[in-house]
């Protein structure tokens, strides 16, 4: 459970006791209490009939239309910096068709008025995003003394009808955030029922979200025993669960058995935070978690967007679009991530059931930035009768395709882990948000160069996040400082007191005494021009802890950033 790196600058860290108790449970074996009667899992139709916005039906998330609505986005922690109004504009930009916004109740922090709310969804719908509304203040209740009630954050909804009425199609009402502790778990699940009939008796119609107990990790499996008899308990048959996936969840079956779980029941379920970047209580599966939902058709938000205590979890450095972490670009543009697989809202014209309409073919794509291992292609815009969604980049071999080799929002794309020398033919496809596929593009023939190492021009940022008797968690900020994208890469440096790395994300390291060696990972293997890539490890130490005097990126020395 990693709940410290996620609280504001203003929010004090969650005991090591929390984090080290979620530890224990994952280290013997994820210890879940209850089991779902299949029995039990019977659909609302009848209610989902009659939802006119968001609404639940046959365990899943529907529009007012009957569409079905795949979460794909982010956290945004907006109570804690009111004044990055861009942000959702830039996480639109990037693909996303949802964001999860940190609101807070006035219990622990300054209270979001309802002018600021109003503002917030104008916002998502401007950006034509829909908007999952969140209460902060609840986190780690029963353990964290300093954490608000259920309670508290229902009536602080309810202050809010005026300007959430009529919002059903664009806003989800999560009633508080991790709104439990690991201290007596199972007393979750009466305040949660509590809370959803507070607001169903206030005249709420939206899909209401509840967050699990455990710091939302749910590793002693309450929220798994008693999610039928809390989603019962809710007359509109609107509402979805939430589970956290952080350290806890740093094993494949952990997070298929408990996602199969919600799926098998009938029981709607999304991924509501979760993280990736390893730290010393753990790694996160994230790969599975992606993969999983994407397989299940299942919504994930991932956090966080900037601003974190802990910046290992930053999708975006200082807020800059143009700046993604590591974390960021597994997200945005790796294998499963918000690029691939997002689909705008419905609601917006992103598409609808029955539109049947393909989009145009895209312009014949033109190779650029041509390395040993790597090509940059560009095309003309294809177009579409409700918008293109993006674009898939595939192989062409013999007449034949052999498989997706990019996919992107955007108009180009760079396609990696070629072979040097090798000729290859690409071409593209455009889609549509209701699924449609263009005719495939004309083709392009590339022909990667020989090999070699070329250098780079660049420079690198170093920092330690944080340090304890024997270890530290560090971070490398790679900038390409050139004009042209490099890829593939290798940094180098060494330590000079004895740091020994003990896990790294966003590359793979190998060490020699001092001397360390960092080759990329998949969804870091290229720089752009004017882009970065950021490294995070964690490492021994002894009582110093001297930073590197150099780096050297491809064999050329960079200057510090």
């Amino acid at each position: 459970m990693r709940t410290a790196r996620r609280d504001a600058p203003k929010s004090p860290p969650v005991r090591l006791s929390a984090r080290l108790s979620a530890l224990l449970a994952a280290l013997i074996g994820l210890v879940l209490f209850g089991a779902f009667c299949p029995s039990m899992a019977v659909a609302r139709s009848a209610v989902g009939a009659q939802a006119t916005g968001l609404h639940i039906s046959d365990g899943r998330l529907l529009e007012g239309n009957g569409n079905d609505f795949v979460m794909r986005g982010v956290n945004h922690a907006h109570t804690w910096y009111p004044g990055e109004t861009q942000s959702l504009a830039d996480v639109k930009a990037l693909g996303a068709n949802s964001v999860r916004v940190v609101l807070s109740d006035g219990h622990r922090w300054s209270e979001n008025s309802p002018e600021d709310v109003a503002g917030v969804i104008g916002q998502c719908k401007a950006n034509r995003l829909i908007c999952v509304l969140e209460v902060h203040d609840t986190t780690g209740y029963g353990e964290d003394a300093a954490a608000g009630t259920l309670d508290h954050a229902a009536d602080y909804w309810i202050g809010l009808k005026d300007v959430l009425a009529g919002q059903e199609d664009y806003v989800v009402v999560n009633i508080g955030n991790e709104p439990w502790g690991n201290t007596d778990p199972a007393g979750w699940t009466g305040p949660t029922v509590a809370a959803v009939e507070k607001l169903r008796d206030a005249g709420f119609q939206h899909t209401i979200m509840v967050d699990a107990p455990n710091w939302g990790q749910d590793w002693q499996g309450v929220m798994r025993a008693n999610a039928r008899s809390v989603y019962d308990a809710d007359p509109t048959g609107n509402l979805i669960f939430s589970i956290h996936m952080y350290s806890v969840y740093d094993t494949a079956q952990e997070i298929t058995d408990y996602l199969n779980a919600f799926v098998d029941a009938g029981l709607p379920i999304l991924i509501g935070e979760f993280g990736g970047p390893a730290d010393q209580w753990g790694d996160p599966d994230e790969d599975t978690m992606m993969a999983t939902a994407e397989q299940l058709d299942l919504g994930y938000l991932a956090w966080s967007w900037s601003g974190n205590t802990d910046p290992v979890l930053d999708l975006a450095l200082d807020f800059d679009p143009s700046r993604l972490s590591s974390w960021g670009e597994r997200i945005f543009h790796g294998v499963n991530g918000i690029a691939q697989t997002s689909e705008e809202a419905t609601v917006y014209g992103g598409g609808t059931p029955d539109d049947t309409e393909a989009p145009t073919a895209p312009g014949t794509p033109t190779a650029s930035a041509v390395t040993a291992t790597s090509v940059t292609l560009g095309w003309a815009a294809a177009t579409d009768n409700t918008g293109v969604a993006g674009y898939d980049v595939v192989r062409v071999a013999d007449g034949a395709e052999t498989g997706v080799a990019a996919s992107t929002t955007t108009t180009t794309a760079t396609v990696t882990g070629l072979t040097a020398g090798t000729a290859y033919t690409f071409a593209v496809y455009a889609r549509d948000a209701a699924g449609n596929r263009s005719a495939r593009s004309a083709t392009v023939d590339v022909t990667t160069d020989e090999g070699g190492t070329p250098g780079a021009a660049c420079s690198v940022g170093y920092r330690v996040v944080g340090e304890w008797p024997g270890g530290f968690q560090g971070e490398i900020a790679v900038r390409n400082t050139g004009t042209a994208a490099i890829t593939p890469w290798t940094l180098a440096f060494t330590f000079a007191d004895g740091q020994t790395i003990t896990n790294m994300w966003g590359g793979a390291a190998t060490q020699n005494a001092g001397a360390v060696s960092v080759a990329p990972a998949s969804y870091t293997a290229t720089i752009p021009a004017g882009g970065t890539v950021t490294l995070g490890f964690t490492a021994g130490k002894g009582a110093a802890n001297t930073a590197p005097a150099g780096f050297r990126l491809n064999g050329s020395d960079c200057a510090r950033g």
